[in-house]
């Protein structure tokens, strides 16, 4: 029987009494990061919660032990952080004020999303779905835990950053095969990536990373988390339509990265100048029906890009009549047209039932209000309220309350909470450069205000926002003492290394001939740079002689 006191929180292998893991390095004492699970939590009467692998704004990704079946799982839980939290020392979320409605609306979809994920089990590209609990006053989806590598990884430990079209093909199409099952089941994904497809031990990709429909819109009521050059044009506008072209553009984006080796040009950029290409030495190697493919699934317009699973995986077939096959039925037109509502209709507008629950609430409002205002009326005019009728009485009714509560903005990027209308409807905010060493460019170091504040709308908050780590020039130091150019590049914050050059007898020793790195480049601060040294010259004594 497995003692789960010895399990790591990480591996879920067992360490005894050790502290750290000789299997993973984890740390027993490691602190999960707020706002999320506490190690050693407890889903479901089930599943034991253990580090925390990844969140975005719609929710948090566990590693996790079942308890009933003594294995190892994989536990995401709905936590959007731009509308709940959780207070320390409790499992339980808290519903910040005012967003009731959205949270419920959102919770709804990440369990239609899951419970239709879990039908779809034994597809050769997906992590299977065990279980799906509600607790804690939220959901949480239980998967196998699969181990494994992101096709970025993938990607950059091979000798290139890229790989040929025949090993891509055996790599990627079953990916497509499994898309277009999931958009047969009315599922879009919106959020293919190299980040988010993994690679196996057995060799095979599996896909991950799945949110619902809010969490990967810009402009709405989450904090969006989309990937550039892979995010198609039409999730930056929250009421643009979104379908399986969606997905398309993302895999041919996924495509593109891994035959070329550099990441597409983001979709807004290209809107107003676009540049993407394939370079000349991968054009004279790849399939020309590969190219046109790319070409056609890349199209920024959706109206312009291949629209289904079955369209583009003929176009990357290497059959003229596979190829003709899908042509067929637009041939001679200049943009083909939408195939049949059976392969591509857009998924139900998701906005719908939104905009059906508004308008019953306004009206609901409307009629409460009209009814107040008469009773208002009646009541001061026959004083039933007490005082004479002839006082002056000052009555304010509030539709909303003009108090938020400040979320954890830490960790979050400055571009999403300033592109996010629940935040930016509620708060101005204030950016302060800084430069930072341990948190990412144009994410949050820090803020003002902390996070649990009630502040009045409209309330200023100022984020220490990164600016990375600080970037200097490597100035340029040959013919230098090495001593001084030394101390002038520490000064700057570069780390120096000596390397000794031999003189020639024409040189003078201990002066710097060359660097390691390009002078008049900015490097980050902390990098460490090579100075080649002149050594001392070297001499001879009487009766040496030189061999022939």
């Amino acid at each position: 029987m497995i003692n789960t006191d010895e399990l790591c929180m990480n591996c879920m292998k067992e360490i005894g009494k050790l502290k750290r893991c000789p299997h993973c390095g984890f740390h027993a004492d490691s602190p999960q990061t707020a706002p999320y699970l506490p190690l050693r939590s407890v889903v479901g009467n089930r599943y034991l919660i253990g580090r925390l692998v990844d969140f975005n704004g719609e929710g948090a990704t566990y590693h996790g032990w079942d308890l009933a079946n003594r294995t190892p799982v994989s536990v995401r839980e709905f936590l959007p952080d731009a509308i709940a939290t959780r207070d320390p020392g409790s499992p339980r979320l808290r519903i910040l004020a005012g967003c009731d409605l959205t949270f419920s609306e959102c919770c709804q979809s990440f369990l239609e999303l899951w419970r239709k994920l879990a039908r779809l089990r034994g597809l050769s590209a997906l992590i299977s779905v065990i279980d799906i609990v509600e607790d804690h006053a939220t959901a949480y989806a239980v998967s196998e835990r699969f181990d494994g590598m992101s096709l970025r990884e993938y990607l950059l430990n091979g000798k290139t950053g890229f790989i040929a079209w025949e090993k891509a093909r055996q790599l990627l199409m079953p990916v497509l095969s499994t898309l277009g099952t999931l958009h047969s089941s009315g599922i879009i994904h919106r959020g293919i990536s190299p980040t988010t497809l993994f690679v196996g031990s057995d060799g095979k990709v599996r896909i991950s990373g799945f949110c619902i429909w809010q969490a990967r819109t810009a402009k709405g009521d989450l904090n969006a988390q989309l990937f550039p050059g892979y995010a198609a044009i039409e999730q930056y506008e929250r009421d643009a339509q979104q379908g399986p072209w969606t997905d398309i553009y993302a895999f041919a984006a996924v495509l593109y990265r891994t035959l070329i080796g550099t990441d597409p040009i983001e979709a807004p950029i290209r809107a107003v100048n676009d540049k993407l290409m394939v370079p000349a030495k991968f054009a004279e190697q790849l399939p020309a029906y590969v190219i046109n493919a790319l070409i056609n699934a890349l199209q920024i317009m959706p109206g312009d890009r291949t629209r289904s699973v079955e369209q583009l995986r003929a176009e990357l077939s290497a059959s003229p009549n596979a190829a003709a096959a899908a042509a067929e039925g637009y041939a001679g037109q200049g943009t083909p047209p939408a195939p049949a509502p059976a392969r591509a209709e857009p998924p139900p507008d998701p906005h719908a039932r939104k905009r059906a629950l508004s308008a019953g609430f306004t009206a609901a409002i409307i009629s409460l209000g009209a009814g107040l205002a008469i009773f208002l009326i009646f009541a001061f005019a026959t004083g039933i309220f007490g005082g004479s009728k002839t006082e002056t009485t000052t009555v304010q009714v509030t539709s909303e309350s003009t108090q938020f509560e400040v979320p954890d903005f830490k960790g979050m990027s400055y571009l999403d909470i300033t592109s996010n209308p629940v935040w930016t409807e509620k708060f101005t905010f204030e950016k302060v450069d800084e430069y930072s060493d341990t948190v990412l460019m144009g994410y949050i170091i820090d803020q003002t205000v902390p996070a649990g504040t009630m502040l009045e709308k409209g309330s200023q908050i100022a984020l220490k926002v990164s600016k990375g780590k600080e970037m200097i020039e490597l100035p340029d130091v040959r013919g230098l003492e090495f001593t001084a150019a030394k101390a002038q590049l520490e000064a700057l914050g570069f780390k120096v290394v000596k390397v000794d050059r031999e003189n020639d007898g024409l040189q003078v020793e201990n002066t710097v001939y060359a660097a390691s790195l390009a002078f008049g480049v900015q490097y980050e601060k902390g990098t460490s740079v090579s100075l080649q040294v002149w050594t001392a010259l070297v001499t001879t004594t009487a009766g040496e002689t030189t061999a022939p």
